[in-house]
């Protein structure tokens, strides 16, 4: 844990927030009180790539009139 003073924190706030490693905390200070904590967020997971084609085989029954036209919409088909 690092603690650093107010006025350092505003003077190099963007080389304190780099050297922000996974796990390491920065406490700024203020008349030797602690006013705030910098912790890193931890890292976004990368999404895998969508593969076309995995769920290929899954549909095991289908009906036979599946592609009918409802009774209940006919009236809206004319």
């Amino acid at each position: 844990m690092t603690t650093v003073t107010l006025k350092e924190a505003q003077s190099g706030l963007a080389d304190i927030i780099h050297r922000l490693t996974p796990g390491d905390e920065v406490v700024i200070t203020e008349n030797d009180q602690p006013v705030a904590r910098l912790v890193p967020t931890p890292p976004i997971p990368k999404r895998a790539h969508r593969q076309l084609g995995t769920m290929k085989g899954t549909v095991l029954y289908m009906a036979p009139d599946f592609d009918a036209p409802l009774e209940d919409f006919t009236e809206y088909m004319e």
